[in-house]
Order: structure tokens, then sequence, then C-alpha cells
């Protein structure tokens, strides 16, 4: 006698499904709330479609680049592209050992720890274009200030990151080396360095992208680099000039991020 068929059971529903669903609600609501007049960024989408004829004379004039400007571009480039190494190299320099204090595993001391990362979190949060503006009041107009205002941003992102990164690693190596006397100096060089390298050098990678696009707006408040240029010709609306100088940025940055690609497969 053959055995009775056995019921389908239908699977139990996974849960959590109604708490993203108030999470995206939640989100929405938000949203429209400060879009709304009067409490929110007053959100104008008819102005939109009443000045769209200006917005099509400026694309207009962007689509179509003078090229005349070209000489005139060649100088605030090169020393774009030197702000960002600099500032690249002096960041990257500062922020390793940085990146060992900042980090639980490598840092025992809360104290210590604290202090590391509550600075590098005032350091963060204050905008590299509002260090270049007090910067310029400093020292004075040029690549100087751009350059110690990029350093500052390259060191809040590099300890940041590359510090959750360290964290994230497994232990067991540390606390070996621990565990047979080793000094905190000699366990870090021997057994931390090795496995934050990769995310290390991928980070300097990274920013030396960012400061890049960062260094070309710098000079907008008199910092150096090709803000100055942009300033200039956008003073006196010449968005032809403009268009020849994003398209050179733009052409900069790809060859960059190639080039940064290439190198992460070899490095990292």
């Amino acid at each position: 006698m053959s055995a009775p068929p056995r019921a389908f059971v239908l699977p139990p529903r996974p849960r959590g499904r109604g708490r993203r669903i108030a999470a995206l609600a939640a989100v929405v609501a938000i949203t429209v709330v400060t879009m709304l007049p009067g409490i929110g960024v007053d959100f104008d989408i008819a102005a939109i479609a009443r000045n769209w004829r200006n917005a099509a004379d400026k694309v207009a004039l962007l689509l179509v680049p003078d090229w005349s400007i070209l000489p005139r571009t060649v100088a605030p480039l090169l020393e774009t592209l030197q702000m960002a190494v600099i500032a690249t190299a002096i960041g990257a320099t500062v922020s390793l050992p940085l990146v060992f204090l900042a980090a639980r595993t490598t840092n025992p001391h809360p104290w210590l720890r604290g202090a590391v990362r509550a600075a590098l979190n005032v350091v963060r949060a204050v905008p590299d274009l509002l260090y270049a503006a007090v910067l310029v009041a400093m020292v004075g107009v040029g690549a100087l200030p751009g350059i110690i205002a990029l350093v500052l941003f390259n060191v809040g992102i590099i300890v940041k990151l590359v510090s959750e990164a360290v964290e994230a690693n497994p232990t067991g190596p540390l606390e070996a080396g621990t565990a047979v006397g080793g000094w905190r100096a000699q366990i870090i060089r021997t057994m931390a360095l090795p496995d934050a390298w990769p995310a290390f050098l991928n980070q300097t990678l990274y920013t030396l992208e960012l400061n890049v696009r960062a260094s070309s707006v710098l000079g907008l408040v008199g910092a150096g680099g090709m803000g100055l240029l942009i300033d200039a010709v956008r003073t006196f609306y010449r968005y032809d000039q403009l268009s020849l100088i994003i398209l050179e940025i733009l052409l900069i940055v790809l060859l960059l991020e190639g080039a940064s690609a290439l190198a992460r497969k070899r490095l990292v």
C-alpha cells in the first residue's frame, strides 16, 4: 500500500518586509516635507518651465567650445595637477601613522584613540572650499592655500576609510604578536601594515582623483589652479570658454581614473 501524499506547505513569509516598507515610506515623507514651501527648500518646478529658454541658451553655448582659449588653460591645468599630486603625497604620508592611532585593533588606548578620532571628525566636517577661503586670507592668493586645504581634506578621508578597513581585518596575528611580547610598533609594522597596505593604496589613488576635481574649483576663492580661470570666464559669461575648460578637466579625470585602475591591478 503506497504512502499518502504529503501536503504541500507554503514556506513562512520572510520577516522584515513591513519594516522595509515603513522605512521607504518615511524617506518619501521626509523628502516631500523638505520640498514644501514655507517649511522646506521651496522646490519650484514651475520655475524650471518658466526659465527653460535661458537654460537652453546656456546649454547651446556650452555645446560650442571656444578653442581659442586653449593656450591660456595650459598653465592653470598644470598647476591644478601639481596641487593634486603634492597634496596627495603629503596627505598620504601624514595619514599613515594616524590610521593605526585611530583604529581600535591597533590602538588599545581609548583616550588617545578618541582624541584622534575627534580631531579627524572636526577636520572632515569642514568643506575643502571653506578651508581654502580661510587659508587664502591667512597666507595669500596662490597654490599654497589650496595644497594645505587638500591635505586636510585627504587626511580626513584616508584615515577614516583605512582605519575602518584595519578594524575589519582579523585580529589573530595582532593577538599572537602581543602574546609573544612584541612591541606595539613592531606588531603594527610587521602584521597590521601589510594587511592595511592594499586599502591604503586604494584610498590614496582615490583621493588623487578627488584632488584633481577639487583643485579645479579651489581657485574660485583664490587658491590657485584652474579655478582662477574658471572664475574669470564665468564673470564675463563666456560659457563657450567654460565648456572647453570642462572638457579638459573631464579628459584629465578620465585618464587619471584609467591610470589608477591599472595601478590598482599592479599594486593592490
